[in-house]
């Protein structure tokens, strides 16, 4: 030892690397302690910077001037700073950390980390209607990512690591450790009975920890007790679960609607983006100035009932209008706030027509707003364990546990039948991200495409013309053929479809321009065969590329239908000359 101290720090640093590889499970019980403190930390930190700095920005009486330019500047700037300087922090936090976990290499980098920190303080203390949480996942997630890849540990351990800052983030930023837990496990790791499942638990109980000792352990809302008054309620509950649904699918067709305008603006204009959500912000501000920042305080005050319908009916218009806007257009931040807020508004709206309505036998405007607040969440984030959790420990009123079982259920079934795509989902195709489903992930024994997957063999250009392409097909032995650009893969054509374009005098056009890029028929190779088939059959081709989960226009190869029946051992009949 007393060599090792004369040594330089290099030599030092990669002694111990090699011990705790060595001890790999010890060092990852103690790791996962470390990150659930620095994740609580990182919270705490968030929620001071956020408070102090929106407090000068906001002081009491503030002015309406003042209303409209934090939210417009501040956008503003936090969209320069974001391009400028932290570009691998722009999306949503959820799901950068859902494609560390899936990724390779695990991934979540130190100035990624920064860079969510920083952008999502200013946006928030601007007064941009967003929340902290979504961005804490990644920060927490990103602190074990780190940590994981700086003391040596293998990628699988890495990997593992990812959950347990995400459970951290989340048990910290809501005072709900249990919440935490299931949200890591139910949307991040997409499983339940995750083998994790010890790490996670022990690194949100430290971090919930941390936030007791900094911050006390007070409930993010202060609720009185609440009752049910007649069984009739369960009626109503069910009609908010129901309208919770719509008001769910509405947010998240909107929220990806205009993500997709925006993506379609020329790339020198990201910088210059978020600032339109901001002036939307700032203009429904100067009016409506209670749907600027978090707005939690709102929140519990229509909790308590204190605050009229009117004003609860017009910000869950007003907030869902900013919200979308003000995400959708690049501001930092998440979206768990938001739709806390936006639900426990549309719960107080449904319940005070109620509590009109029948004065004899429903309760008051907050019960349906608590339970407003986790249908939303069931319906938008789509997980409906943790809605319930949630609610519950963030109030811990456990009297609503059965209204808030039967609303969220029902907006989430609902959520699904008016909108199937997941606003995660949605946001990450977008990108050109495909994350595994559970189903996917679940089928341990089935026949993957990478086992027959092909090199690219040939392939036609995106400047080629419908008629140089329709020559070309006529020489080939093939019947379908990838079609390549400067990005990369643009799409798939087949001979029948250069025949068709050719007989309605589409042959002048490029390649280019009669293919959709951004969905295009193509597999993973972690897909089984019968999604290859069922893609093959919708698409009527025989070929298929492979492509990259997180990149869809990095072609991998190719699998065909040739191979996929020889590896069932099916051998097309050729047919033969006729009998005489």
């Amino acid at each position: 030892m007393s060599d090792l101290s004369a040594s330089p720090p290099i030599y030092r640093l990669a002694y111990w690397k090699a011990r705790l590889a060595a001890r790999e499970d010890q060092a990852f019980l103690i790791l996962t302690i470390v990150i659930g403190a620095l994740a609580g930390l990182a919270v705490v930190a968030f929620i001071l910077l956020t408070e102090r700095l929106g407090a000068r920005l906001y002081p009491p009486n503030v002015s309406v001037l003042r209303r409209f330019l934090a939210p417009v500047l501040g956008s503003l700037i936090v969209g320069y700073v974001l391009i400028r300087f932290f570009a691998d922090s722009q999306g949503n936090g959820v799901i950068q950390t859902r494609v560390a976990f899936f990724s390779p290499n695990a991934r979540i980098s130190l100035h990624s980390i920064i860079g969510k920190f920083v952008c999502t303080s200013t946006t928030l203390a601007c007064g941009i209607p967003l929340g902290p949480e979504g961005p804490s996942v990644a920060v927490g997630a990103g602190i074990a990512s780190v940590l994981g890849r700086r003391l040596g540990l293998s990628t699988e351990r890495v990997r593992s690591l990812i959950p347990v800052g995400a459970a951290a983030a989340i048990a910290a930023a809501f005072n709900t450790p249990i919440a935490g837990i299931i949200f890591s496990l139910e949307e991040i790791v997409g499983d339940l009975h995750a083998p994790v499942l010890g790490s996670v638990v022990l690194a949100s109980a430290t971090a919930w920890m941390v936030l007791r000792l900094s911050l006390g352990d007070d409930p993010l809302f202060h609720v009185p007790t609440y009752q049910l008054v007649n069984p009739f309620e369960f009626i109503i509950y069910a009609i908010l679960g129901l309208i919770g649904g719509l008001v769910s699918a509405i947010f998240i067709r909107s929220q990806l609607a205009l993500r997709r305008t925006f993506k379609k603006l020329p790339a020198k204009s990201i910088w210059f983006q978020p600032f339109v959500g901001g002036i939307v912000v700032g203009i429904v501000g100067i009016f409506v100035p209670d749907i600027l920042g978090v707005g939690y305080d709102h929140v519990g005050a229509l909790l308590n009932g204190q605050m009229a319908i009117r004003m609860a009916a017009l910000l869950v218009v007003m907030k869902l209008i900013t919200v979308v806007a003000s995400s959708s257009s690049g501001n930092a931040g998440g979206i768990f706030a938001p739709v806390l807020f936006i639900g426990s508004m549309l719960g107080g709206t449904i319940g005070g027509v109620a509590h009109m309505l029948f004065p004899h036998h429903t309760a008051g405007i907050g019960a349906y707003a608590l339970v407003g607040m986790g249908a939303l969440f069931a319906g938008i984030i789509r997980t409906p364990m943790t809605s319930v959790v949630l609610v519950f420990e963030i109030t811990r009123d456990y009297s609503i546990i059965v209204p808030l079982m039967i609303a969220n259920l029902i907006a989430y079934f609902s959520s699904r039948r008016f909108m199937p795509e997941s606003l995660y989902e949605g946001l990450a195709n977008q990108e050109g991200i495909h994350l595994p489903s559970s189903a996917d992930r679940s089928r341990k024994d089935a026949r993957r495409v990478l086992s027959i997957m092909r090199p690219v063999p040939e392939s036609l250009s995106a400047s080629m013309t419908v008629a140089e392409a329709h020559a070309f097909a006529e020489r080939s032995k093939s019947r379908a053929w990838i079609v390549s650009g400067d990005a990369g893969i643009s799409g798939v054509i087949s001979a029948d479809q250069l025949r068709d374009l050719t007989a309605k005098e589409k042959s002048d056009l490029q390649l280019g321009t009669v293919l959709n890029s951004v969905t295009f028929p193509h597999v993973h190779r972690d897909q089984t065969f019968d999604v290859a088939l069922e893609r093959m059959g919708a698409s009527a081709l025989d070929l298929l590329p492979v492509v990259n989960r997180f990149n869809t226009h990095e072609v991998l190869g190719i699998v065909r239908l040739e191979d996929i029946l020889a590896a069932y051992h099916v051998v097309p009949e050729i047919p033969g000359p006729a009998a005489p």
